[in-house]
Order: structure tokens, then C-alpha cells, then sequence
């Protein structure tokens, strides 16, 4: 995967440092490109507009995911697949933590930045079904079956990742979505493999078995082995 040029860096960065003093609103593409000292055209060469600016990843990973979904072959259960898809949003979050809780403060305050996060999430629950439709084709509501798994994926991703924000990064935002998204394994797919669990026996613990009087020894070793759970 190539690197990103060092001119979008640069707008990305005056972008986010003028938002922060500023404000969203109150900056403007001409502010930006006269911080970032390039002309207009450069930044319209890599952003389409002044939203695109706060979401400069988005098109790579969607086209990572995609990828990722294309080169899937029947060896792989469909469901886990898709949520090891969603697991690269997560990584693309991870690269730049700081930058990541910056632009989750600023998306809050900015009832245009949510509606344009929300578009970005639907092409990815989009990409997810799309990927799970052909697996489920032939099946009985394998349409269905598709986007409701795919949307519960988003959820679940989604809910994990703000807890991570929410915690302005401190959290592990692995385990989080790892959690999360084992709801979803757990309901449409296979779930996630448990440690198991070893059994301690108290050395201390007491098994008392109480039989009538004048039973038969026969009812009475019967009536041990019930209580030890023996057959």
C-alpha cells in the first residue's frame, strides 16, 4: 500500500489545526490552503470538499475492504469473514489515535460531519452485503439474511468504536470491537471459540446423604452415587 503524498498530509494537518482554533464553520478552503501554503487546485485535487478533508481515509479503507471481501473464497465462513472486514476500519482508526478522538470531538459538534459519517458507514454496510449476498445466493431470504447481518456487524463495530473514542483512546479499542462483534458471531455465524474454563474441586467440600432407617445397602450406595452424580 503506497503513502499517502505529503501535500494531503499537510492539508489534513492545517485543516484540523484551524478547526481546532477556530472552528469548523469558521474556516474556510481558502484559510486552509494558505496554512498548508499550496494553492487551491492542490487541494481540490485531493478532497472534493471541505467535509472530505475530515475523513481522509475513508476511501482507502473502503477500497481495502472491498479487496479484502474479492478475494474471499468458500473456505471462509461468510460471517466471520465480514466481521474481520470491519476489524480494518478499526485498524485504519487505530493508526492515529489522537487524530481519530480529535475528529470524533469535532463531528459531534458539526450536524454535517455526522450526516456525512453516517453516508461513509452506509458504503460500508453496503460493501458488507454486498460481499454476503453472493454467499447467500440461493438460499432461502439470503437477501435478507445479508443486510441484517451486515447492518449488525455495523452496529456493533460502530458501538465499540465510540466506546474507544469515548475514552479518548485509552481503552483497548481491540478487545472492545473483538466483544462486540462476538455478539454477531455468537447470533448468525460460529461463535468465537471460549477458553475453557477448568473445574476446581473445593478440598473442603462436603457431600452429607441422609437414607431412612433399616433401608438396604443396595438403596443406600445407590443413593451416594446420586449425590456424587454418578450413573
Amino acid at each position: 500500500m503506497s503513502s499517502k503524498p505529503p501535500m494531503r498530509d499537510a492539508l489534513v494537518a492545517a485543516a484540523f489545526q484551524l478547526f481546532l482554533e477556530r472552528g469548523y464553520e469558521q474556516t474556510t478552503i481558502d484559510d486552509i490552503v494558505a496554512l498548508a501554503g499550496v494553492g487551491r487546485r492542490s487541494f481540490f485535487r485531493y478532497f472534493p470538499s471541505k467535509e472530505d478533508v475530515v475523513f481522509p481515509d475513508h476511501e482507502r479503507c473502503l477500497a481495502d475492504m472491498t479487496a479484502f471481501l474479492s478475494v474471499s473464497g468458500d473456505e471462509h465462513e461468510p460471517v466471520q469473514r465480514v466481521c474481520d472486514a470491519a476489524r480494518l476500519v478499526l485498524r485504519m482508526y487505530n493508526e492515529n489515535p489522537t487524530f481519530s478522538v480529535q475528529r470524533y470531538r469535532l463531528t459531534k459538534k458539526v450536524p454535517g460531519l455526522r450526516a456525512y459519517e453516517l453516508s461513509v458507514v452506509w458504503r460500508y454496510e453496503r460493501a458488507l452485503a454486498a460481499y454476503l449476498r453472493g454467499r447467500f445466493a440461493g438460499r432461502r431470504d439470503g437477501t435478507l439474511q445479508a443486510d441484517v447481518i451486515a447492518a449488525a456487524v455495523v452496529a456493533a463495530h460502530n458501538n465499540a468504536l465510540r466506546s474507544w473514542l469515548r475514552s479518548d483512546g485509552q481503552r483497548d479499542a481491540g478487545a472492545e470491537v473483538d466483544h462486540a462483534l462476538g455478539y454477531v458471531q455468537t447470533a448468525f455465524g460460529h461463535p468465537p471459540a471460549q477458553p475453557a474454563v477448568e473445574q476446581r474441586q473445593d478440598p473442603e467440600d462436603v457431600v452429607v446423604v441422609v437414607s431412612r432407617r433399616g433401608a438396604p445397602m443396595w438403596r443406600v450406595v445407590q443413593e451416594i452415587e446420586a449425590a456424587f452424580g454418578r450413573d
